[in-house]
């Protein structure tokens, strides 16, 4: 029996080695909606990281936080008790510091700065940041500038004075709404829809395609295009999982990335423009221009602050700011 035993054992190991070695599945978790753009962009991720790898990496993608929620799924990944996860910017600063230089609002002047910055060698270097706390980003997707919806419009600051806003759990989404005179209160995503229908919050900020794909623009009246920030979402992958691959296979997943990217942006612009129609045409919610010098001004101490915190930070910052 003994011998039966570790027999089966060395069988399990061969087994697991060539798992790793060859034909590999990655399950990749989030919480959007298999229509959200983002679902359909790592599809095509996982389509081309198979083409690239002749099937031998796949990525099995579960929408609508099936294996957990957004928090719980970085802490899986942590452990590698999952091979991959969608977060975002605002998240992860709680795990690695150099997400939070992404996080400040109005730090970037246009979409294309924007665009230059998380395609380039400062994208990667933040990507590549979190190798110590267990993972590695891999992909950057644009979620379009965030701005303030509520059941009133919010056109400057003032709007904004003890209005309870849901904000991710991140502190610079907290610190922002303080500076800007609202009450910050860090709700779930999935809890979102109901705390804005009950009143538990007054506002949420995000980007128009939650007006639509979520359906807050059923509860809410009004949407101000303040667009505060441009938070991406980013597709990370555990360290157990991303040394298990070849460097033939990482390559291809980092070129799979890095052209679904490209065809994101585009497919993003379109779907978000599309929300915006559908939000004025088919639920009947306000859209308003925004003077945002106000609220530029009103957050700018976030700058210095974050950029006090390390010289790492102050360094990415200035960074930033010159890829302009």
């Amino acid at each position: 029996m003994t011998k039966t035993f570790t027999t089966a054992l060395s069988a399990l190991a061969l087994a697991a080695s060539a798992g790793l070695a060859g034909a590999t599945t990655l399950k990749l978790n989030h919480n959007n909606p298999p229509d959200h753009p983002v679902h359909v962009s790592m599809q095509v991720m996982a389509d081309r990281v198979a083409e690239l790898t002749d099937g031998e990496i796949k990525i099995q993608i579960f929408p609508n936080a099936q294996l957990g929620t957004q928090r719980e799924s970085m802490e899986l990944v942590q452990n590698c008790a999952l091979e991959m996860a969608r977060s975002n910017a605002s998240e992860l600063e709680a795990f690695e510091e150099s997400y939070s230089a992404l996080n400040l609002p109005y730090i970037f002047s246009s979409e294309e700065h924007f665009n230059s910055v998380i395609t380039g060698d400062i994208g990667q270097d933040i990507l590549n940041a979190s190798v110590d706390q267990g993972f590695r980003g891999v992909a950057f997707y644009t979620e379009g500038a965030r701005s303030f919806y509520a059941q009133k419009p919010i056109l400057s600051p003032d709007d904004l004075k003890g209005v309870k806003v849901r904000v991710q759990p991140s502190p610079s989404a907290i610190r922002m709404v303080e500076l800007l005179g609202g009450n910050p209160t860090p709700i779930s995503w999935g809890e979102l829809y109901s705390a804005l229908q009950q009143g538990v919050v007054d506002a949420a900020e995000n980007n128009p395609t939650a007006l639509t794909t979520a359906r807050h623009g059923e509860v809410v009246s009004d949407f101000s295009l303040d667009e505060h920030t441009m938070i991406p979402s980013v597709v990370v992958i555990s360290n157990c999982a991303w040394d298990a691959m070849t460097s033939e296979q990482q390559a291809a997943l980092r070129t799979a990335a890095l052209e679904s990217m490209a065809a994101h942006r585009k497919a993003w612009n379109a779907a978000s423009d599309a929300a915006i129609d559908e939000a004025k045409a088919s639920l009947n919610v306000n859209i308003h221009t925004v003077d945002k010098a106000p609220f530029a001004a009103a957050v700018l101490p976030m700058h210095e602050e974050v950029a006090a915190k390390s010289e790492k930070l102050a360094e990415l910052i200035d960074r930033i700011k010159a890829a302009q």
